[in-house]
């Protein structure tokens, strides 16, 4: 049935935005990190989404059968390590400060962090009203029987 492709898009849109405000939380609560396991400062995740088929597959296959494009949703294909520079502070105090007194702080920028949290919340709600619209269609449809 057509609602349930509807919900199963729904629901991988909620667990990969579930995802991403669970590293967005990471990054935030090591926003102050100066050695990790590995003996590094912390790196600031992302999430990286695509799509559950390519779309040139399904270009493909719709072109090639004539049929309806079966949608499936969004994964989350990796998460990756921000590349940007650590930020060098000085505190020749600190016991992570090199042998010029700098200690190199974690490339996460909490602001930006709260902007990415805000975003992917307003993303998850989103896709909450869209599974519960599905959810009330159904309903609907099933009450036309009775």
């Amino acid at each position: 049935m057509a609602f349930l492709n509807s919900l199963n898009i729904g629901g991988s849109a909620l667990s990969a935005q579930r995802l991403r405000m669970d590293i967005i939380a990471q990054n935030i609560a090591n926003s102050q990190t100066t050695r990790t396991e590995s003996g590094e400062p912390y790196r600031r995740q992302q999430v990286v989404f695509a799509e559950r088929s390519a779309f040139s597959n399904v270009l493909s296959e719709k072109i090639a059968s004539r049929k309806k494009m079966a949608l499936s949703g969004v994964v989350v294909e990796r998460v990756v390590e921000d590349d940007t520079p650590l930020r060098p502070v000085y505190d020749p105090t600190h016991v992570d400060a090199d042998e010029n007194g700098y200690v190199y702080m974690p490339n996460v920028d909490t602001a930006k962090e709260q902007i990415d949290l805000m975003a992917a919340t307003r993303s998850y709600d989103a896709n909450i009203t869209v599974v519960n619209a599905v959810k009330s269609m159904a309903v609907k449809a099933l009450q036309i029987g009775k």
